[in-house]
C-alpha cells in the first residue's frame, strides 16, 4: 500500500496510509458547509480579538483572509484538497497561505468538534427557513386550487370504498392542514437547532476567557448548548429535522398516491398537464404521472436517511466520535429532496384540470347517502341503531334491484319505515348530503369557504 510522505502531526511516528487518508476524508461533501464555516470563524475570530486573546493586527489579517476565501468559494474558484481532509482544514490551510502565521491563530479556543456542530446548525437553520417558506407556497397553491373547485363534489372514501359525498375542496384542504402541522414542526424544531455549540471545544470547553454569549448573539443563535460534552456529541437536532422531513414527505406521498389514482382512466377525476408528465418508450398512447410517482419513491430515501442517523447515534459513547462524519450526507440529501419536492408540487398543483362530471357521478354511487337516510330517520324520532338497521335493509334491497337510493319508489320505502315521506328525496342527493354537514370542520360549501378564508388569513400571520 502506498503511503503519503507528509505526516499527520508530530504525535505520529509514521505517515497516514493513503487509503486511510482517502477513506477518512470528508471534504468532497462537507465543503458544502464552507460559507457557514467561514461565518462561524469570522465571529470566533472577532470574539478572540474582543477578549484580547489575539491582537487587532492578527484579527484584521484573519478577517481579510476569510473574506477572500469566501469570495473564492462563492465564485467556485476555491481548490479543495483531500489531503487536508475536511472543509475546516482546507479553509484554515488556505488562510495560513494567504496571511501567514496569523492564520494559525484562528483555531485558538475551539476544536473541529464544536466547529462542525456549529456549521451544521447554521446550515439547518437556513434550510429550515427555506422549507417553511416552500411549505407556505405549496399551501397557497392548494388553497387556490380549492377555491377554483369549490363547487366540485367527489366520493369520500374509507377503505378505498365509496363512503359519503364530500366537497373536493374539503378534500384538498385536508392536505393544507397536514402541511400546516409540518410547517409548525419545522418551526418548532428550529428552536432546538438554533443553540450555539461553539466554545465547547473538543468536549471540555477551553481554558481561554472566551465569551460564548457574544458569539451566540453575533451569529443570531437563540441560546447556548449548556453542556460542552452534549454540544459536540449529539445530533438529535439533525435527527429531528430528518423526522420532520420524513413526515412531510409522507404527506406528499399520500397526495401523490391520490393524484396517481385520480389520473388513472379507472377514476378519470383529473388530468395533470403534459408538462408534468412523461410518455412511454414503447407505448405511444401513454401519459405517465412521473412526478407524483417519483416523489412517492423519494419518501424511501428520506425515511432511510432518518434511520441512518438514528442508527448512527444509537451506540456512541460520549463525547465526539468519528462516526458523526456520516451525519452530513443524509442531512444534505433530505434537505435537497424536500425543497425540490415542495417546489415542483407547488407548480404541479396549478396545472391540474378537474373532471367535474365524473367526480359528481361517483359521488352519488355506492349508496353514498345511506348515512343521510339513517340521520333522516333519527330526526323523525328513531334511535340511530334502529335507523341504521332499517337503512341496511333498504340498501340490501337497492343492491338486488340494481337501483340508487333516490330511485327507490315511496311504496318500497314505506315497507321499511312508515316515517319515511316524500321529503326523504331531498337528503338523498349529493348536494343535499354535503350541504347538511354544516359545522366547523365539515364538508358543506359554506364551511369549506370559511375554512379557506381562515387559511388565507393564517398564512399572512407570522409563525409563533
Amino acid at each position: 500500500m502506498s503511503k503519503q510522505i507528509k505526516k499527520w502531526s508530530g504525535r505520529f511516528d509514521e505517515p497516514v496510509n493513503k487509503l486511510v487518508q482517502i477513506f477518512t476524508a470528508s471534504v468532497d461533501f462537507d465543503k458544502r458547509l464552507a460559507l457557514y464555516d467561514i461565518k462561524g470563524s469570522l465571529a470566533h475570530a472577532e470574539m478572540l480579538n474582543k477578549q484580547k486573546i489575539i491582537t487587532n493586527s492578527d484579527f484584521k489579517k484573519i478577517q481579510q483572509g476569510l473574506n477572500k476565501i469566501q469570495t473564492l468559494v462563492i465564485n467556485n474558484e476555491f481548490k479543495w484538497s483531500v489531503d487536508d481532509e475536511d472543509v475546516h482544514l482546507n479553509i484554515e490551510k488556505k488562510l495560513t497561505q494567504l496571511i501567514g502565521e496569523a492564520g494559525k491563530k484562528l483555531h485558538t479556543g475551539r476544536s473541529r468538534n464544536d466547529q462542525v456542530a456549529t456549521d451544521l446548525r447554521l446550515f439547518l437553520r437556513d434550510v429550515t427557513d427555506d422549507v417553511i417558506e416552500k411549505i407556505i407556497q405549496l399551501q397557497k397553491s392548494i388553497i387556490g386550487f380549492a377555491k377554483k373547485n369549490a363547487d366540485v363534489f367527489m366520493p369520500g372514501l374509507t377503505h378505498l370504498q365509496i363512503a359519503q359525498p364530500i366537497s373536493f375542496a374539503h378534500h384538498l384542504m385536508a392536505y393544507y392542514e397536514m402541511l400546516e402541522r409540518d410547517k409548525r414542526r419545522f418551526f418548532d424544531s428550529k428552536k432546538r437547532i438554533n443553540q450555539l455549540p461553539l466554545g465547547a471545544a473538543a468536549l471540555a470547553g477551553t481554558s481561554y476567557p472566551i465569551d460564548r454569549k457574544w458569539v451566540a448573539k453575533k451569529l443570531k443563535f437563540d441560546g447556548l448548548c449548556e453542556n460542552s460534552i452534549d454540544a459536540v456529541s449529539d445530533r438529535d437536532f439533525a435527527i429531528e429535522f430528518l423526522f420532520d422531513a420524513s413526515l412531510l414527505m409522507t404527506h406528499l406521498s399520500r397526495l401523490s398516491e391520490e393524484l396517481i389514482m385520480w389520473m388513472s382512466p379507472f377514476f378519470g377525476f383529473i388530468e395533470i398537464a403534459d408538462s408534468f408528465c412523461t410518455g412511454s418508450s414503447i407505448m405511444p398512447q401513454k401519459k405517465n404521472p412521473d412526478v407524483p410517482e417519483l416523489i412517492r419513491g423519494k419518501v424511501a430515501r428520506v425515511n432511510g436517511n432518518l434511520m441512518a442517523l438514528l442508527t448512527l447515534m444509537k451506540s456512541q459513547p460520549l463525547a465526539y466520535n468519528k462516526d458523526n462524519q456520516e451525519d452530513k450526507e443524509p442531512v444534505f440529501d433530505s434537505a435537497d429532496t424536500i425543497v425540490d419536492s415542495l417546489e415542483i408540487y407547488t407548480a404541479l398543483i396549478k396545472s391540474i384540470k378537474v373532471n367535474k362530471k365524473i367526480m359528481l357521478k361517483y359521488a352519488g354511487d355506492g349508496f353514498s347517502t345511506a348515512t343521510d337516510l339513517a340521520d333522516y330517520l333519527v330526526k323523525k324520532g328513531l334511535p340511530f341503531r334502529t335507523s341504521h338497521e332499517i337503512v341496511a335493509g333498504i340498501v340490501n334491497y337497492a343492491v338486488k334491484a340494481k337501483v340508487h337510493l333516490h330511485e327507490i319508489q315511496m311504496s318500497e320505502f314505506k315497507k321499511y319505515s312508515k316515517k319515511i315521506d316524500d321529503d326523504v328525496y331531498e337528503v338523498l342527493t349529493v348536494l343535499g348530503s354535503v350541504k347538511a354537514r354544516d359545522h366547523i370542520g365539515a364538508t358543506s360549501p359554506n364551511q369549506i369557504l370559511q375554512a379557506i378564508k381562515k387559511a388565507e388569513i393564517n398564512l399572512r400571520k407570522k409563525l409563533s
